[in-house]
C-alpha cells in the first residue's frame, strides 16, 4: 500500500542538455520499528526500490532516520552497506562480511534476572512485617504493586546487539560515529523517566555511537530492558511516534521515501465472520498485535495527514503491507526463521504498489532525477533473490581501498557548476 503526496509547489530545477539537473534534489529516508519480522518486511521493500527505481541509491541519500529495527537498516545504509549486501547477511546469509546469528537477538537476560531475584528477601520480609503487625493494611492485591519489582526489564539481553552493531561498523571503511558519516543520519529512542524522544547524531548526542544508539532504540519494553547513556534510560523510539519522519523533512529535503511495517489485519475483508473465526479467538497475542497495529497506524495516518499540510512543497511517498495479508500478520512477530518469506512478500508488495501506481509516480520521480525500471516492475514472477550476485571476497585492505575508488568514481561524475562569466571576461572576448 503506497501513500502519496505531491508536492503542491515543487521548486522548478534547471536542466542541463543532457537533461540532468544541475543541482541534485535532496532525499531523505524514514524507517520505522516493527520486531524482527517488521525490519525483515522493511528490507525486502528496500530490496525493492532499490532495483525499481533508476537513480536512486539507498547508499547515498541525503539524510536517514531510523526508529527500533529500522534504525539498524538505516544505520547501514547510511554506512553505504547496500541492500544486496543486507540480503546476504540476513536472509541468504552468505555475506562474506558479516555472519548474522539470530540466537544473538534472543540470548536471555541473566544479569537482569539475577538482579531482580536478589531483592526477594528484602520485598518478602517488608511484606510478612506489613502482614503481622498491620493485618488490616495489608492486602493480597498489593502483592502484584510490592512485588512486581521482581519482574525483569527485559527478557532477552541486548548488550550482545550493541556488541554485534559495534564489530560490524568499525570495519573494511564504516564508522560507528555520527560525526564521520557522509550523511546525516538520526537514531530516535525514547527517555523512559520524561516520554521525551531523543535523536541520537542530533545536537549534544551525536558523540554517542551508533551501535549503542541502535541498541537504545531496538530496546522494546518487555523484550529488552532500557540502556543506559549519560545517566538516562532509553527504550524503544516508537513509543512517541511511528516514523519520525519529520526529522527529516525538517532538514529541507526534497522528497520523503518512508516506510512502515506494521498495520492492522484486515480479518474480515468486508464480510462479517463468526465468533469462533473472529482474532479474538486467537487469545490475547492476537488481540494484543491487532491493538498495537492499531495504534500505531493511527499515528501514522493522523502523522502523514499533517506533514501534508505542514510540508505541502516536498514529494511524499509513504510504503506499508496491504491489510489484507494474512501470512504477515500470523507470522511470530520475534521469529527469525520466516524472514527470506517475509522479505520476499515486502519485495513483491512494493513491485505491485510501483507497477499499480508507475502513471502517477512517473512524473513526481523524474522531477528528482528519477525513473522507474517498467521491466521490473511489470516482471509478476521476479524475486528479491534475482538481483543479488554473489559476494566479493574482499579482504579488509581490499574492501576500504574498493570503497575509496567508488567514492572517486562519483565525485568525477558529479556535474561541474556552470561559471558565471564577469563582464570584463564577456567585454574581452569580443
Amino acid at each position: 500500500m503506497l501513500s502519496l503526496h505531491s508536492a503542491q509547489n515543487r521548486a522548478s530545477r534547471k536542466r542541463s542538455a543532457h537533461g540532468t539537473t544541475a543541482s541534485a534534489p535532496k532525499i531523505g529516508l524514514a524507517i520505522a520499528g516493527g520486531g524482527p519480522i517488521g525490519g525483515m518486511y522493511e528490507l525486502g521493500a528496500l530490496r525493492a526500490l532499490d532495483e525499481a527505481i533508476e537513480g536512486l541509491d539507498l547508499t547515498r541519500l541525503d539524510c536517514y532516520v531510523g526508529v527500533s529495527s529500522g534504525a539498524f537498516l538505516a544505520a547501514g545504509l547510511a554506512n553505504r552497506m547496500d541492500t544486496a549486501e543486507m540480503c546476504r547477511i540476513f536472509v541468504t546469509g552468505d555475506s562474506a562480511d558479516v555472519e548474522f546469528r539470530p540466537e544473538t537477538f534472543m540470548r536471555p537476560a541473566f544479569l537482569e534476572y539475577v538482579k531482580r531475584a536478589a531483592s526477594f528477601p528484602r520485598l518478602a520480609t517488608e511484606w510478612w512485617r506489613e502482614l503481622l503487625f498491620s493485618p488490616l493494611e495489608a492486602r493480597w492485591s498489593d502483592l502484584i504493586t510490592r512485588f512486581g519489582g521482581l519482574i525483569p526489564n527485559g527478557l532477552f539481553d541486548n548488550a550482545q546487539v550493541e556488541l554485534f552493531l559495534r564489530e560490524v561498523f568499525t570495519r573494511r571503511g564504516r564508522s560507528n560515529d555520527f560525526r564521520e558519516l557522509d550523511a546525516e543520519l538520526y537514531v530516535v529512542a525514547v527517555d523512559i523517566d520524561s516520554g521525551d524522544a531523543v535523536r541520537f547524531g542530533g545536537d549534544n548526542w551525536s558523540d554517542v555511537p551508533i551501535s549503542q544508539a541502535v541498541q537504545a532504540s531496538a530496546a522494546l519494553p518487555g523484550l529488552y530492558p532500557p540502556v543506559q547513556i549519560r545517566g538516562r534510560h532509553f527504550v524503544d523510539g516508537a513509543l512517541r511516534r511511528t516514523m519520525h519522519a519529520s526529522v527529516v523533512l525538517d532538514r529541507g529535503i526534497d522528497l520523503l521515501i518512508g516506510i512502515n511495517p506494521l498495520v492492522p489485519f484486515n480479518h474480515n475483508q468486508g464480510v462479517p465472520v463468526a465468533e469462533n473465526n473472529s482474532l479474538a479467538a486467537g487469545g490475547l497475542p492476537a488481540v494484543l498485535s491487532q491493538t498495537f497495529r492499531t495504534l500505531l497506524q493511527s499515528r501514522m495516518q493522523v502523522g502523514l495527514a499533517r506533514y501534508a499540510q505542514q510540508y505541502p512543497d516536498i514529494d511524499q511517498l509513504v510504503f506499508e503491507p496491504n491489510a489484507e495479508d494474512r501470512e504477515l500478520f500470523f507470522t511470530n512477530a520475534f521469529s527469525f526463521s520466516a524472514r527470506q518469506r517475509i522479505c520476499e512478500i515486502a519485495y513483491r508488495n512494493t513491485l505491485a504498489d510501483l507497477h499499480l501506481r508507475a502513471d502517477v509516480l512517473g512524473p513526481v520521480l523524474a522531477a528528482h532525477g528519477l525513473r522507474l525500471r517498467r521491466d521490473v516492475i511489470a516482471d509478476s514472477q521476479r524475486s528479491i533473490l534475482d538481483g543479488i550476485t554473489p559476494p566479493k571476497r574482499d579482504t579488509e585492505t581490499t574492501a576500504r581501498l574498493r570503497r575509496a575508488l567508488d567514492d572517486v568514481d562519483r565525485l568525477v561524475a558529479q556535474p561541474r557548476p556552470r561559471r558565471r562569466r564577469t563582464a570584463s571576461a564577456a567585454r574581452s572576448e569580443k
